[in-house]
């Protein structure tokens, strides 16, 4: 009798021990694990990464802004405080400027929470170290062609600069793997760009090196600096229709390489009302009609130059008129952050040069769609604007990001080759 009257209070007691858990006024889980008890805190705002640290050798100037002002003989590295302008009227060798827009950033001395990167005065805190050479404006400077004996001064700058550098300890402690040159000309440190094939290269493609001397995985896409004006006023009620012209293309047709689909493409695009196919050399007057051609198309033809990229698409970006890519071994700038599908079409040259493919295509593209791209332009172009101060997520300011973004890679690189006996002993195999 005793044992059945236990046994029934067990019973109630789980029952309503078992009640209580499901209806949520007991929890168990503290009596396990006192943690719990404790309130829960929401995470605070991520902290913004610190800018990268970079370290510019102090270079004389007929390597850098020397050349912009032939006429002096100013040899001191230049300063913040007597940083030229960049030229007004320098026509096509604007394009390849990226080498003075990334030295006067580090230059500048304001403030700003926005700068992806800083001028350090101690190399032994620096991430990186920037090589003030500007090898595309020599190139573009010294002698008109390859031939031109005025070369010789290019190639004395970069024996000059390479003997440099060789005494660098800095240099010689990681091989130059940590150390970004710039060399946006196809041409750029054609003379012994091979000693330098392990440093962050900021380039425009590949078209014109070896993997072993330019790649993806080291080096920096950049964008061409555009030519033309940007376009800030474009307010449009209506911007599909205001922009009569379906396609539009002004240019050079005669070009090296994959180039040659420019010639190709003047057949195939011939005798439609809707499409200017024009060819044109850049002068100042051709630049502004080249500008206004784009403000007024909806659709900017962008096929390969000399190389499998060229400025064309950047000054369709800046004019809002939706790049039409004909090209296919480009590579774009700042790609894992921006999807270019979102503002961009692309087609293969088989595409494009099958005859009446592509005007089908863009005749039939859904007007909201374009409407949608157009929007999406204006608001990327910002990214490709190259300027003095440098402003939040420029041009500039991207191209540091970049170049962290390689940092690990850099630095694993390093690390190997200070501890192999057999360098690249795995290319071997």
């Amino acid at each position: 009798m005793y044992a059945r009257a236990v046994l029934s209070f067990v019973f109630v007691f789980l029952l309503l021990f078992s009640y209580s858990i499901f209806i949520g006024t007991l929890d168990i889980r503290s009596y396990f694990n006192p943690l719990s008890k404790l309130p829960v805190v929401s995470p605070g705002p991520c902290a913004p990464e610190p800018p990268l640290r970079v370290y510019m050798y102090d270079l004389p100037r007929r390597f850098n802004v020397g050349m912009l002002n032939r006429r002096s003989t100013e040899e001191a590295p230049v300063t913040a405080r007597d940083w030229p302008p960049w030229p007004r009227n320098s026509g096509l060798k604007r394009q390849h400027s990226v080498e003075y827009w990334m030295m006067g950033s580090l230059l500048y001395e304001g403030g700003g929470d926005y700068r992806e990167a800083v001028r350090v005065s101690d190399p032994e805190m620096a991430d990186v170290f920037f090589v003030p050479f500007f090898s595309s404006l020599s190139f573009n400077t010294h002698g008109h062609n390859m031939t031109d004996p005025a070369t010789e001064i290019d190639h004395q700058l970069q024996i000059d600069l390479i003997d440099y550098l060789w005494q660098s300890k800095y240099w010689k402690r990681s091989g130059g793997r940590d150390h970004v040159i710039p060399m946006t000309h196809p041409n750029a440190f054609r003379f012994l760009r091979d000693h330098v094939n392990e440093s962050i290269q900021v380039v425009v493609d590949f078209g014109r090196y070896p993997k072993n001397v330019s790649n993806l995985r080291k080096d920096v896409v950049s964008p061409y600096v555009h030519v033309v004006d940007s376009f800030e006023d474009d307010e449009s009620p209506d911007p599909y229709e205001s922009r009569t012209t379906l396609l539009f293309f002004r240019g050079r047709l005669f070009r090296k390489d994959e180039g040659i689909v420019r010639v190709k493409l003047a057949k195939i695009l011939s005798g439609y009302d809707d499409v200017h196919y024009e060819r044109s050399v850049a002068t100042g007057e051709n630049i502004k009609a080249s500008s206004k051609g784009m403000r007024s198309s909806k659709f900017c033809l962008n096929p390969a130059g000399d190389t499998p990229s060229s400025c064309r698409l950047f000054d369709a970006i800046v004019s809002h008129c939706v790049p039409v890519i004909v090209s296919d071994q480009i590579e774009l700038p700042f790609e894992d952050e921006i999807d270019y599908t979102q503002f961009s079409l692309f087609f293969s040259f088989e595409e494009a040069l099958e005859p009446g493919y592509m005007i089908d295509k863009l005749r039939k593209f859904p007007k909201e769609k374009w409407v949608e791209m157009w929007r999406k332009l204006k608001n990327v172009s910002h990214h490709y604007e190259f300027q003095y101060p440098p402003k939040r997520e420029d041009a500039v300011n991207m191209l540091w990001r970049q170049v962290k973004h390689k940092l690990p890679k850099v630095q694993l690189s390093v690390h190997r080759s200070r501890r192999l006996k057999i360098p690249d002993w795995w290319k071997r195999r």
